[in-house]
């Protein structure tokens, strides 16, 4: 019967291969046993390489040496890109150097520097997420901006705070070294405040809850992280990340702050004085601002622990006439070189009056929308000279004085 034995991969019967092996419901000859060996070798010889490719890729990033820019460098840089802020520029570039040398020494020496993290509190269009932009354009390490608004504790529809630190991971390309070195801008950190001063039956989830959350990963520690984000869940495989080294960066309008700031600094008095106070007080209380403390951010709704791991705190300054108008020309990306390049591209010459700015200004101011604001202009007053792009092909040029500009206006107000 051992002649009637056929493989049952092949077919073949046993007179006509070199040997066969028997199992208990089937039979594979010589030829295929060498021919099955022969594809899984292949297959993981080609994974080794492959994994060896990506250590080695991971360990020369990790040695690659970091290229520390000045203060001076960095606030040249964001000047570029900024109009005026000079204040929370220093202060931006002193954090992000000091941080690169942090990076260094670790890889040095067996020493630790503890970091700052940066609060950034100002109007919105005032340039608090232009100035974070900025940064991940100029820097060479990982860096990543997460919205506050969409966070809750866990447990909670929502998203779960450590999806911050997926963000980074990725900008990293999941190089968890890397990413430990990165730098997160969390936006809108205002919308997190505590919802009342007074004590509640229910949890505070999208405010408190997430500020508590917070705290952790901003002191430094190691978080188990969702390779995709999302929400977590038992069976998930989770990255673990320090947070010791990663710099956070924080910005919020924080609408309200100012009332809280006078209502402390414009203290009851009685007497014929009283009221040549609170109205010197009242024509500056756009400068109020400057004066932040603490228990301020206390009082708008951040609990204390929250605070303390943001030891340097800045304001940026409401945008006036003259910082709108260098807002719309002089930055490398302002609106007016924007709208020209695409004129440009069809040959067409731009040119608008400095009264036809001006106005764009002035309307801006009225809207309070801040540097947000002069796009909506500039939308409203191109929009029918995009539209008959091919009339102005044939003209070559397109000049926009302070009565073109009146007239276009005029169709939305």
């Amino acid at each position: 019967m051992d002649h009637l034995l056929t493989c049952s991969f092949c077919g073949r019967k046993k007179n006509e291969i070199t040997l066969i092996v028997s199992g208990i419901n089937g039979n594979i000859c010589n030829d295929c046993i060498e021919r099955t060996y022969s594809i899984i070798h292949r297959k993981f010889s080609s994974r080794s390489e492959d994994q060896t490719q990506k250590n080695n890729k991971n360990q020369e990033e990790e040695k690659k040496e970091i290229s520390i820019q000045i203060p001076k460098q960095i606030k040249q840089f964001l000047d570029d890109y900024i109009i005026n802020q000079d204040r929370a520029k220093k202060i931006i570039s002193v954090a992000i150097y000091n941080h690169y040398k942090r990076i260094k020494l670790l890889k040095e020496e067996n020493c630790e520097i503890e970091k700052s993290n940066i609060l950034l509190i100002g109007n919105t269009g005032t340039g608090k997420t232009l100035l974070a932009k900025s940064i991940s354009k100029f820097l060479n390490l990982p860096f990543a901006i997460a919205d506050a608004t969409t966070l809750t504790e866990a447990g909670y529809v929502g998203e779960d705070v450590e999806s911050i630190l997926t963000k980074l991971l990725q900008s990293a390309n999941y190089n968890v070294n890397l990413a430990e070195q990165g730098i997160i801008f969390i936006d809108e950190i205002d919308k997190i405040a505590r919802k009342t001063n007074n004590p509640s039956i229910t949890r505070d989830v999208s405010g408190e809850g997430v500020q508590q959350a917070l705290l952790k990963i901003l002191e430094g520690d190691i978080i188990n992280v969702p390779p995709q984000g999302g929400r977590k869940h038992p069976d998930q495989k989770m990255i673990k990340i320090n947070t010791h080294n990663i710099l956070f960066i924080a910005g919020g309008t924080f609408e309200g702050l100012t009332r809280i700031i006078n209502n402390r600094i414009n203290q009851t008095s009685i007497g014929f004085a009283a009221y040549e106070k609170k109205k010197t007080f009242n024509n500056q209380e756009k400068f109020t601002c400057h004066e932040i403390t603490y228990h301020d951010l206390k009082i708008f709704g951040l609990i204390p622990e929250l605070i303390g791991r943001f030891p340097i705190i800045t304001y940026l300054h409401p945008l006036n006439k003259s910082m709108l108008k260098k807002i719309l020309t002089n930055p490398k990306n302002s609106l007016i070189k924007q709208y020209k390049k695409l004129f440009e591209m069809d040959e067409i010459l731009m040119q608008i009056s400095e009264e036809a700015l001006d106005i764009i200004v002035e309307k801006t101011l009225e809207l309070g929308l801040g540097a947000r604001g002069l796009r909506t202009f500039c939308d409203k007053l191109f929009l029918d000279f995009m539209f008959n792009i091919d009339i102005l092909k044939q003209n070559k040029i397109l000049n926009i004085d302070k009565d073109i500009l009146i007239k276009q206006l005029s169709k939305y107000y």
